[in-house]
């Protein structure tokens, strides 16, 4: 945990840790709250149907089913819930609720980019001591708004946009704009996406939890890694790279 020197304190400050890989969704900014809120509009339109945990749930199993087809972000949800509106429907589902599900996904894509706190300051106190890589998946022009809305942009000297988050992506990104995985960290709020896959890829894997966290990025935290660590908020940050030095 963050503050706690351990008996990896040597390696890590042997470690020459020299990048930091920085996820954007609910680890820079919220983003969860927006689709948690448009969920509830959802299963509202379709309470005739069922109730919110059976809508849901029905969501969820879609847009598991629906990942390797329309990736990750507001489209690919929008398109989900489509599909859940017929299934649910027995294909009976109106152009007019289609129409309101379409303009629930216009709301998502306009509502504000809220930093969250020490997000600002944490960026601003480590832009001079590490190169700063942005590493965000999703669709490529809403991250690109929600960078450009966030006012962050500036503190990055590198920008990723992925189609996912895998072994390879922290391989090459690291690659790419720093020194390779074993002198870098990753810094995010999904376990699945953001931590495991840069651990196994040989690099940190700083976990930031998050109040709300998408059911599909949940797994075990990896507790027995010897590169993993958590701190409560991202304005911990600063003292444990410190001892990971």
């Amino acid at each position: 945990m963050a503050g706690e020197p351990n008996s990896d304190a040597l390696t890590m400050a042997q470690s020459g840790l020299t990048t930091l890989g920085f996820d954007a969704d609910d680890t820079l900014w919220h983003n969860e709250r927006y689709f948690r809120l448009t969920e509830e509009r959802f299963a509202a339109l379709l309470g005739d149907h069922g109730d919110h945990a059976a809508i849901a749930a029905r969501l969820i199993e879609v847009e598991k089913r629906n990942l390797r087809y329309y990736g990750f972000g507001i489209k690919g949800f929008v398109l989900s819930m489509i599909d859940t509106a017929i299934e649910v429907t027995e294909g009976r589902a109106p152009a007019s609720a289609i129409a309101e599900i379409l303009a629930f996904g216009r709301d998502m894509a306009e509502h504000p980019v809220e930093p969250l706190p020490h997000a600002r300051e944490t960026l601003a106190a480590l832009h001079d001591r590490f190169r700063l890589v942005l590493i965000t998946k999703g669709d490529l022009f809403d991250q690109e708004r929600k960078l450009a809305a966030s006012g962050l942009g500036g503190f990055f000297h590198a920008i990723e946009i992925v189609s996912d988050k895998s072994v390879d992506t922290y391989r090459r990104v690291f690659a790419r704009h720093g020194d390779g995985p074993e002198r870098a960290a990753m810094i995010g709020n999904s376990l699945k996406s953001d931590i495991a896959p840069a651990l196994d890829a040989g690099a940190w894997g700083i976990y930031v939890p998050h109040d709300l966290t998408w059911e599909l990025e949940k797994i075990a935290p990896p507790q027995d890694a010897a590169r993993f660590r958590q701190i409560v908020h991202i304005g911990d940050l600063p003292g444990l790279l410190d001892l990971l030095r």
